[in-house]
Protein backbone atom coordinates (compact mmCIF):
# COMPACT_ATOMS: atom_id res chain seq x y z
CA UNK A 1 0.00 0.00 0.00
CA UNK A 2 1.16 3.77 -1.01
CA UNK A 3 2.02 6.14 1.62
CA UNK A 4 -1.72 8.05 0.74
CA UNK A 5 -1.82 11.75 0.09
CA UNK A 6 -3.01 13.99 2.68
CA UNK A 7 -4.67 17.15 1.21
CA UNK A 8 -4.23 20.52 3.22
CA UNK A 9 -5.41 20.98 6.35
CA UNK A 10 -7.65 23.71 6.01
CA UNK A 11 -9.26 22.21 2.60
CA UNK A 12 -13.07 20.29 3.26
CA UNK A 13 -10.83 16.75 2.03
CA UNK A 14 -7.85 17.55 4.58
CA UNK A 15 -10.20 17.19 7.22
CA UNK A 16 -11.95 14.34 6.25
CA UNK A 17 -8.66 12.91 5.77
CA UNK A 18 -7.71 13.37 9.33
CA UNK A 19 -10.97 12.78 10.55
CA UNK A 20 -11.05 15.59 12.70
CA UNK A 21 -14.59 17.24 14.10
CA UNK A 22 -14.46 19.87 12.17
CA UNK A 23 -14.63 17.84 8.96
CA UNK A 24 -17.83 16.73 9.42
CA UNK A 25 -18.86 20.08 10.32
CA UNK A 26 -17.65 21.97 7.45
CA UNK A 27 -19.05 18.48 5.40
CA UNK A 28 -22.70 19.76 6.78
CA UNK A 29 -21.99 23.47 5.49
CA UNK A 30 -20.89 22.76 2.46
CA UNK A 31 -23.03 22.23 -1.05
CA UNK A 32 -23.94 17.93 -0.33
CA UNK A 33 -22.40 17.04 -3.93
CA UNK A 34 -19.15 18.36 -2.40
CA UNK A 35 -19.28 16.50 0.74
CA UNK A 36 -20.33 13.16 -0.44
CA UNK A 37 -17.06 13.63 -3.32
CA UNK A 38 -15.33 14.05 -0.49
CA UNK A 39 -16.37 11.90 1.78
CA UNK A 40 -16.38 8.73 -1.26
CA UNK A 41 -12.76 9.90 -1.66
CA UNK A 42 -11.79 9.36 1.64
CA UNK A 43 -13.52 6.03 1.46
CA UNK A 44 -12.49 4.59 -1.32
CA UNK A 45 -8.42 5.47 -0.98
CA UNK A 46 -7.86 5.31 2.64
CA UNK A 47 -6.51 7.84 4.10
CA UNK A 48 -4.92 6.33 7.85
CA UNK A 49 -1.01 6.48 8.52
CA UNK A 50 -1.62 3.06 10.10
CA UNK A 51 -4.91 1.25 9.93
CA UNK A 52 -4.59 -0.83 13.19
CA UNK A 53 -4.09 2.22 15.33
CA UNK A 54 -6.57 4.93 13.12
CA UNK A 55 -10.28 5.19 13.59
CA UNK A 56 -12.33 6.35 10.32
CA UNK A 57 -15.06 4.29 9.91
CA UNK A 58 -17.54 4.85 12.31
CA UNK A 59 -16.53 8.36 11.74
CA UNK A 60 -17.32 8.46 8.04
CA UNK A 61 -20.33 6.20 8.73
CA UNK A 62 -21.97 9.22 10.66
CA UNK A 63 -21.16 11.57 8.06
CA UNK A 64 -23.29 8.92 5.48
CA UNK A 65 -26.42 9.37 7.44
CA UNK A 66 -26.05 13.13 7.96
CA UNK A 67 -25.75 13.45 4.41
CA UNK A 68 -28.08 10.60 3.30
CA UNK A 69 -25.37 9.37 1.51
CA UNK A 70 -25.62 6.89 -1.30
CA UNK A 71 -23.51 3.64 -1.31
CA UNK A 72 -23.16 3.67 -5.41
CA UNK A 73 -19.42 4.79 -4.91
CA UNK A 74 -18.73 1.71 -2.55
CA UNK A 75 -20.15 -0.50 -4.52
CA UNK A 76 -18.61 0.20 -8.14
CA UNK A 77 -15.29 -0.03 -6.16
CA UNK A 78 -16.04 -3.60 -4.22
CA UNK A 79 -17.04 -4.89 -7.66
CA UNK A 80 -14.98 -3.36 -9.78
CA UNK A 81 -12.31 -5.01 -12.26
CA UNK A 82 -9.30 -3.90 -9.54
CA UNK A 83 -11.01 -6.64 -7.01
CA UNK A 84 -9.49 -9.16 -8.89
CA UNK A 85 -6.42 -7.81 -9.49
CA UNK A 86 -5.69 -6.21 -6.20
CA UNK A 87 -6.22 -8.45 -3.03
CA UNK A 88 -4.87 -6.13 -0.74
CA UNK A 89 -7.83 -5.93 2.37
CA UNK A 90 -6.06 -2.28 2.48
CA UNK A 91 -8.34 -1.98 -0.41
CA UNK A 92 -11.61 -2.23 0.71
CA UNK A 93 -11.41 -2.29 4.37
CA UNK A 94 -12.27 0.40 5.09
CA UNK A 95 -15.53 0.87 3.27
CA UNK A 96 -15.96 -2.51 4.49
CA UNK A 97 -15.99 -1.38 7.78
CA UNK A 98 -17.95 1.62 7.14
CA UNK A 99 -20.74 -0.46 5.47
CA UNK A 100 -21.11 -2.39 8.78
CA UNK A 101 -21.62 0.72 10.45
CA UNK A 102 -24.02 1.98 8.58
CA UNK A 103 -25.76 -1.68 8.65
CA UNK A 104 -25.60 -1.51 12.82
CA UNK A 105 -27.61 1.55 12.21
CA UNK A 106 -30.04 0.22 9.94
CA UNK A 107 -29.59 0.60 6.63
CA UNK A 108 -30.29 -2.32 4.59
CA UNK A 109 -28.58 -1.36 1.23
CA UNK A 110 -25.43 -1.68 3.36
CA UNK A 111 -25.92 -4.78 4.82
CA UNK A 112 -26.75 -6.00 1.24
CA UNK A 113 -23.62 -5.02 -0.11
CA UNK A 114 -21.93 -7.03 2.57
CA UNK A 115 -23.62 -9.87 1.73
CA UNK A 116 -23.02 -9.74 -1.75
CA UNK A 117 -19.24 -9.35 -1.07
CA UNK A 118 -18.80 -11.69 1.11
CA UNK A 119 -20.28 -14.16 -1.40
CA UNK A 120 -17.94 -12.79 -4.39
CA UNK A 121 -15.60 -10.61 -3.28
CA UNK A 122 -11.68 -10.63 -2.64
CA UNK A 123 -11.73 -9.84 0.77
CA UNK A 124 -14.59 -11.84 1.67
CA UNK A 125 -13.41 -12.64 4.93
CA UNK A 126 -13.43 -9.21 6.20
CA UNK A 127 -17.02 -8.55 5.02
CA UNK A 128 -17.92 -12.08 6.41
CA UNK A 129 -16.34 -10.87 9.96
CA UNK A 130 -18.81 -7.60 9.63
CA UNK A 131 -21.56 -9.67 9.13
CA UNK A 132 -21.18 -11.72 12.04
CA UNK A 133 -21.30 -9.09 14.24
CA UNK A 134 -24.60 -7.66 12.51
CA UNK A 135 -26.37 -10.09 10.16
CA UNK A 136 -29.16 -12.39 11.72
CA UNK A 137 -28.31 -16.18 11.37
CA UNK A 138 -31.23 -16.67 8.13
CA UNK A 139 -28.17 -14.49 6.25
CA UNK A 140 -25.39 -16.26 7.14
CA UNK A 141 -26.27 -19.29 7.05
CA UNK A 142 -27.40 -18.12 3.12
CA UNK A 143 -23.61 -17.28 2.71
CA UNK A 144 -22.46 -21.38 3.72
CA UNK A 145 -22.35 -22.43 0.17
CA UNK A 146 -21.16 -19.44 -1.77
CA UNK A 147 -18.24 -19.20 0.87
CA UNK A 148 -17.24 -22.61 1.30
CA UNK A 149 -17.44 -22.91 -2.53
CA UNK A 150 -13.82 -20.96 -2.40
CA UNK A 151 -12.20 -24.53 -0.83
CA UNK A 152 -11.90 -26.72 -4.02
CA UNK A 153 -12.34 -30.23 -2.03
CA UNK A 154 -8.95 -31.54 -2.39
CA UNK A 155 -6.13 -31.76 0.08
CA UNK A 156 -4.57 -28.58 -0.38
CA UNK A 157 -8.64 -26.97 -0.09
CA UNK A 158 -9.38 -28.89 3.41
CA UNK A 159 -6.10 -27.75 4.85
CA UNK A 160 -6.87 -23.82 3.59
CA UNK A 161 -10.46 -24.36 5.01
CA UNK A 162 -9.21 -25.70 8.54
CA UNK A 163 -6.27 -23.02 8.58
CA UNK A 164 -9.25 -20.43 7.84
CA UNK A 165 -11.85 -21.43 10.29
CA UNK A 166 -8.88 -22.27 12.78
CA UNK A 167 -8.04 -18.52 13.12
CA UNK A 168 -11.24 -16.71 12.03
CA UNK A 169 -11.49 -13.21 13.77
CA UNK A 170 -15.33 -13.88 14.32
CA UNK A 171 -16.30 -17.34 14.68
CA UNK A 172 -19.72 -17.40 14.61
CA UNK A 173 -20.52 -17.74 10.96
CA UNK A 174 -18.70 -21.12 10.93
CA UNK A 175 -20.50 -22.32 13.95
CA UNK A 176 -23.81 -21.49 12.54
CA UNK A 177 -22.51 -23.39 9.70
CA UNK A 178 -21.04 -26.65 11.55
CA UNK A 179 -24.49 -27.39 12.49
CA UNK A 180 -25.99 -27.53 9.04
CA UNK A 181 -27.66 -30.81 7.88
CA UNK A 182 -26.36 -30.89 5.10
CA UNK A 183 -23.02 -32.94 4.94
CA UNK A 184 -21.47 -30.32 1.71
CA UNK A 185 -21.68 -27.80 4.64
CA UNK A 186 -22.48 -29.05 8.33
CA UNK A 187 -19.31 -31.97 8.10
CA UNK A 188 -17.21 -30.12 6.00
CA UNK A 189 -16.66 -27.50 8.66
CA UNK A 190 -16.91 -29.86 11.41
CA UNK A 191 -14.11 -31.97 10.04
CA UNK A 192 -12.23 -28.17 9.33
CA UNK A 193 -12.68 -27.50 13.07
CA UNK A 194 -11.39 -30.85 14.10
CA UNK A 195 -8.44 -30.23 11.96
CA UNK A 196 -7.86 -26.86 13.21
CA UNK A 197 -7.52 -28.07 16.57
CA UNK A 198 -5.34 -30.85 15.65
CA UNK A 199 -2.75 -28.70 14.16
CA UNK A 200 -2.34 -26.45 16.96
CA UNK A 201 -2.39 -29.42 19.23
CA UNK A 202 0.90 -30.76 17.03
CA UNK A 203 2.59 -27.14 17.27
CA UNK A 204 2.31 -27.51 21.24
CA UNK A 205 3.69 -30.86 20.78
CA UNK A 206 6.46 -30.23 18.91
CA UNK A 207 7.65 -26.51 19.85
CA UNK A 208 10.99 -25.10 18.13
CA UNK A 209 12.12 -22.55 21.18
CA UNK A 210 14.00 -23.01 24.17
CA UNK A 211 13.75 -26.23 26.37
CA UNK A 212 14.01 -25.94 30.21
CA UNK A 213 17.54 -26.15 31.23
CA UNK A 214 18.82 -24.67 28.34
CA UNK A 215 21.96 -22.09 29.47
CA UNK A 216 22.64 -18.98 29.31
CA UNK A 217 25.05 -19.89 26.20
CA UNK A 218 22.39 -22.25 24.30
CA UNK A 219 20.03 -18.94 24.91
CA UNK A 220 22.32 -16.60 23.28
CA UNK A 221 23.24 -18.83 20.29
CA UNK A 222 19.28 -19.40 19.60
CA UNK A 223 19.10 -15.90 19.48
CA UNK A 224 21.95 -15.65 17.08
CA UNK A 225 20.77 -18.43 14.79
CA UNK A 226 17.22 -16.66 14.71
CA UNK A 227 19.07 -13.53 13.50
CA UNK A 228 21.03 -15.55 10.60
CA UNK A 229 17.76 -16.46 9.44
CA UNK A 230 16.12 -13.36 9.57
CA UNK A 231 14.16 -14.09 12.63
CA UNK A 232 14.94 -11.58 15.26
CA UNK A 233 14.40 -13.54 18.18
CA UNK A 234 16.43 -10.81 20.70
CA UNK A 235 13.19 -10.14 22.83
CA UNK A 236 12.14 -13.76 23.46
CA UNK A 237 15.45 -14.67 24.32
CA UNK A 238 16.04 -11.82 26.68
CA UNK A 239 13.02 -13.08 28.31
CA UNK A 240 14.58 -16.45 28.65
CA UNK A 241 18.08 -15.14 30.08
CA UNK A 242 15.40 -13.50 33.10
CA UNK A 243 14.90 -17.44 33.51
CA UNK A 244 18.09 -19.10 33.31
CA UNK A 245 20.37 -16.64 33.98
CA UNK A 246 21.93 -16.31 37.91
CA UNK A 247 24.79 -13.92 39.14
CA UNK A 248 27.33 -15.78 37.53
CA UNK A 249 26.70 -15.57 33.95
CA UNK A 250 26.83 -11.71 34.55
CA UNK A 251 29.86 -11.59 32.68
CA UNK A 252 29.20 -14.09 29.41
CA UNK A 253 26.12 -11.84 29.50
CA UNK A 254 28.19 -8.53 29.20
CA UNK A 255 30.69 -10.06 26.70
CA UNK A 256 27.87 -10.88 24.67
CA UNK A 257 26.68 -7.40 24.76
CA UNK A 258 30.11 -5.75 24.51
CA UNK A 259 31.25 -7.50 21.29
CA UNK A 260 29.47 -10.54 20.74
CA UNK A 261 27.24 -11.57 17.61
CA UNK A 262 24.97 -9.23 16.04
CA UNK A 263 21.61 -11.59 17.49
CA UNK A 264 23.06 -12.34 20.78
CA UNK A 265 24.04 -8.98 21.24
CA UNK A 266 20.76 -7.43 20.51
CA UNK A 267 19.59 -10.14 23.17
CA UNK A 268 21.97 -9.09 25.82
CA UNK A 269 21.36 -5.76 25.43
CA UNK A 270 17.50 -6.08 26.24
CA UNK A 271 18.40 -8.40 29.22
CA UNK A 272 20.76 -5.57 30.61
CA UNK A 273 18.58 -3.03 30.04
CA UNK A 274 15.17 -5.33 32.11
CA UNK A 275 17.43 -6.09 34.88
CA UNK A 276 18.61 -2.15 35.05
CA UNK A 277 22.37 -3.35 35.43
CA UNK A 278 24.49 -0.69 35.94
CA UNK A 279 26.93 -1.21 33.03
CA UNK A 280 23.98 -1.31 30.47
CA UNK A 281 23.81 2.47 29.78
CA UNK A 282 27.18 2.22 28.64
CA UNK A 283 27.23 -0.28 26.82
CA UNK A 284 23.98 1.20 25.00
CA UNK A 285 25.85 3.86 24.11
CA UNK A 286 28.85 1.84 22.75
CA UNK A 287 26.23 -0.28 20.32
CA UNK A 288 25.13 3.22 18.88
CA UNK A 289 28.08 5.04 18.59
CA UNK A 290 30.05 1.51 17.02
CA UNK A 291 27.67 -1.12 16.39
CA UNK A 292 25.99 -1.88 13.25
CA UNK A 293 22.57 -0.57 12.46
CA UNK A 294 20.34 -3.73 13.82
CA UNK A 295 22.40 -3.57 17.54
CA UNK A 296 21.95 0.25 17.32
CA UNK A 297 18.45 0.04 17.04
CA UNK A 298 17.98 -3.00 19.72
CA UNK A 299 19.89 -0.49 21.88
CA UNK A 300 18.32 2.33 21.68
CA UNK A 301 14.87 0.13 22.00
CA UNK A 302 15.95 -1.31 24.87
CA UNK A 303 17.08 1.74 26.31
CA UNK A 304 13.45 3.16 25.41
CA UNK A 305 12.01 0.74 28.12
CA UNK A 306 14.12 1.53 31.53
CA UNK A 307 12.45 3.19 33.85
CA UNK A 308 15.11 3.79 36.19
CA UNK A 309 16.40 6.78 37.66
CA UNK A 310 20.09 6.47 36.39
CA UNK A 311 18.42 6.07 32.49
CA UNK A 312 16.39 9.84 33.42
CA UNK A 313 19.40 11.33 34.55
CA UNK A 314 21.90 10.19 31.21
CA UNK A 315 18.88 10.96 29.50
CA UNK A 316 19.46 14.99 30.35
CA UNK A 317 23.09 14.32 28.79
CA UNK A 318 21.98 11.93 25.62
CA UNK A 319 18.82 14.22 24.70
CA UNK A 320 20.85 16.74 22.45
CA UNK A 321 22.41 13.96 19.65
CA UNK A 322 21.07 14.40 17.08
CA UNK A 323 20.19 10.48 16.75
CA UNK A 324 17.99 7.60 17.20
CA UNK A 325 19.54 7.68 20.85
CA UNK A 326 19.00 11.32 21.46
CA UNK A 327 15.38 11.04 20.39
CA UNK A 328 14.82 8.45 23.06
CA UNK A 329 16.41 10.22 25.74
CA UNK A 330 13.99 13.10 24.93
CA UNK A 331 10.70 10.63 25.11
CA UNK A 332 12.29 9.35 28.82
CA UNK A 333 12.49 12.67 29.56
CA UNK A 334 9.46 13.43 28.54
CA UNK A 335 7.40 10.12 30.35
CA UNK A 336 10.11 10.17 33.31
CA UNK A 337 11.58 13.19 33.94
CA UNK A 338 10.35 15.77 36.46
CA UNK A 339 9.28 20.03 36.29
CA UNK A 340 13.23 20.43 36.06
CA UNK A 341 12.92 18.98 32.69
CA UNK A 342 10.44 20.98 31.25
CA UNK A 343 12.42 23.00 29.13
CA UNK A 344 14.13 20.54 27.43
CA UNK A 345 11.06 18.25 26.59
CA UNK A 346 9.99 21.47 25.13
CA UNK A 347 13.03 22.30 23.13
CA UNK A 348 12.97 18.59 21.51
CA UNK A 349 9.09 19.21 20.93
CA UNK A 350 10.24 22.30 19.16
CA UNK A 351 13.18 20.88 17.22
CA UNK A 352 11.25 17.57 16.25
CA UNK A 353 8.61 19.60 14.86
CA UNK A 354 11.01 21.72 12.58
CA UNK A 355 13.26 19.00 11.77
CA UNK A 356 10.96 16.45 11.41
CA UNK A 357 7.47 17.64 10.50
CA UNK A 358 4.08 17.14 12.84
CA UNK A 359 3.85 13.10 11.63
CA UNK A 360 7.18 12.31 13.04
CA UNK A 361 6.74 8.96 15.14
CA UNK A 362 9.08 11.44 18.21
CA UNK A 363 6.49 13.30 18.44
CA UNK A 364 3.97 11.14 20.69
CA UNK A 365 6.21 10.79 23.95
CA UNK A 366 7.01 14.51 23.40
CA UNK A 367 3.14 15.35 22.97
CA UNK A 368 2.38 13.17 26.38
CA UNK A 369 5.52 14.50 28.34
CA UNK A 370 4.12 18.18 27.56
CA UNK A 371 0.46 17.34 28.99
CA UNK A 372 1.81 15.08 31.67
CA UNK A 373 4.17 18.16 33.11
CA UNK A 374 1.95 20.61 32.22
CA UNK A 375 4.04 22.94 29.87
CA UNK A 376 1.83 25.97 29.55
CA UNK A 377 4.19 27.36 26.91
CA UNK A 378 4.44 24.25 24.72
CA UNK A 379 0.32 25.00 24.14
CA UNK A 380 1.07 26.56 20.59
CA UNK A 381 3.45 24.07 19.51
CA UNK A 382 0.85 21.28 20.80
CA UNK A 383 -2.17 23.20 18.63
CA UNK A 384 -0.14 23.42 15.43
CA UNK A 385 0.56 19.33 15.96
CA UNK A 386 -3.26 19.16 16.20
CA UNK A 387 -4.18 20.84 13.09
CA UNK A 388 -1.70 19.61 10.93
CA UNK A 389 -0.67 16.45 11.80
CA UNK A 390 -2.49 13.13 9.51
CA UNK A 391 -2.72 10.69 12.25
CA UNK A 392 -5.72 10.97 14.32
CA UNK A 393 -3.48 8.74 16.91
CA UNK A 394 -1.21 11.88 17.57
CA UNK A 395 -4.09 14.32 17.77
CA UNK A 396 -6.05 12.77 20.14
CA UNK A 397 -3.01 12.96 22.26
CA UNK A 398 -2.23 16.03 21.47
CA UNK A 399 -6.01 17.06 22.65
CA UNK A 400 -5.37 15.72 25.66
CA UNK A 401 -1.93 17.47 26.06
CA UNK A 402 -3.89 20.49 25.12
CA UNK A 403 -6.61 20.04 28.08
CA UNK A 404 -3.38 20.40 30.21
CA UNK A 405 -1.61 23.24 28.90
CA UNK A 406 -4.42 25.22 27.31
CA UNK A 407 -6.87 27.30 29.00
CA UNK A 408 -8.87 28.07 25.55
CA UNK A 409 -9.05 24.33 24.96
CA UNK A 410 -12.51 24.16 26.38
CA UNK A 411 -14.18 26.36 23.92
CA UNK A 412 -11.89 25.45 21.08
CA UNK A 413 -11.07 22.57 19.93
CA UNK A 414 -12.47 20.75 22.54
CA UNK A 415 -15.84 21.64 20.91
CA UNK A 416 -15.30 20.42 17.67
CA UNK A 417 -13.14 17.47 19.33
CA UNK A 418 -16.74 15.98 19.88
CA UNK A 419 -17.44 14.86 16.25
CA UNK A 420 -13.71 13.38 15.95
CA UNK A 421 -13.05 9.65 14.53
CA UNK A 422 -10.96 8.59 17.72
CA UNK A 423 -13.61 7.69 20.51
CA UNK A 424 -10.38 8.61 23.24
CA UNK A 425 -10.30 11.84 21.64
CA UNK A 426 -14.69 12.33 22.08
CA UNK A 427 -14.18 11.19 25.52
CA UNK A 428 -11.84 13.77 26.19
CA UNK A 429 -14.07 16.18 24.95
CA UNK A 430 -16.50 15.04 26.17
CA UNK A 431 -15.00 15.78 29.65
CA UNK A 432 -14.08 19.59 29.20
CA UNK A 433 -15.98 21.06 26.16
CA UNK A 434 -17.71 24.34 27.32
CA UNK A 435 -21.86 23.14 27.87
CA UNK A 436 -22.53 26.74 27.08
CA UNK A 437 -22.15 26.38 23.30
CA UNK A 438 -25.20 25.02 22.52
CA UNK A 439 -23.90 22.72 19.67
CA UNK A 440 -22.03 21.02 22.30
CA UNK A 441 -25.33 20.32 24.57
CA UNK A 442 -27.09 19.29 21.20
CA UNK A 443 -24.02 16.68 20.43
CA UNK A 444 -23.88 15.37 23.96
CA UNK A 445 -26.85 14.51 23.71
CA UNK A 446 -26.80 12.51 20.84
CA UNK A 447 -23.62 10.63 21.69
CA UNK A 448 -25.40 9.44 24.93
CA UNK A 449 -28.20 7.84 23.41
CA UNK A 450 -26.12 6.77 19.99
CA UNK A 451 -25.91 2.93 20.11
CA UNK A 452 -22.57 2.78 18.41
CA UNK A 453 -21.14 5.37 20.72
CA UNK A 454 -18.41 3.55 22.94
CA UNK A 455 -19.10 3.31 26.42
CA UNK A 456 -16.06 5.07 27.60
CA UNK A 457 -17.26 8.12 25.45
CA UNK A 458 -21.09 8.03 27.58
CA UNK A 459 -19.59 7.66 30.26
CA UNK A 460 -17.71 11.00 30.22
CA UNK A 461 -21.16 12.51 28.76
CA UNK A 462 -23.16 11.12 31.94
CA UNK A 463 -20.89 12.68 34.15
CA UNK A 464 -21.41 16.33 32.58
CA UNK A 465 -25.20 15.86 33.32
CA UNK A 466 -26.36 18.32 35.92
CA UNK A 467 -28.07 21.50 35.93
CA UNK A 468 -25.94 22.83 33.84
CA UNK A 469 -27.23 20.58 30.73
CA UNK A 470 -30.42 18.65 31.01
CA UNK A 471 -29.67 15.47 29.16
CA UNK A 472 -32.88 12.66 29.12
CA UNK A 473 -31.16 9.45 28.76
Amino acid sequence: MFDPVIAPSGTLLGLLQRGRGDGTLHALAAPRAEALAALNHCVLDDPRQDWRVENRSLYYARLYLDLAGGLEEIEAHLFGAEDHLDDEESRTGLALSVLGHLASYGRQDALLLLRRYAAAGTNWAWALDELALRDDDAGLRALALPVLARFPATPEGEAELAATVRDAYEPRPWRLWAEDPRASVGARIRAAREQGSFDRWQRQLTPTGPRPGWSVRAVLDWAQEGHERGAELHLPAARCLVAVAGPEDRGTILDAARSGPDGARCAALHYLAEAQDPAVLDLVELAVNDGPRTVADAAVTAYGRMSGEAAVDRARGWIHRPDALGAAAAGTLACRGGSEDSPLVLGALRETIRSQGPDAPALYPLVDGAGRLGIACAAPVLRHVYRETASSELRGRTARALAATDAGFPTGFAVECLWDCEETTREVAALHAETGDVRVAERLRRLAVDPAEEAEVQTAVRQRIGPDLDLQV
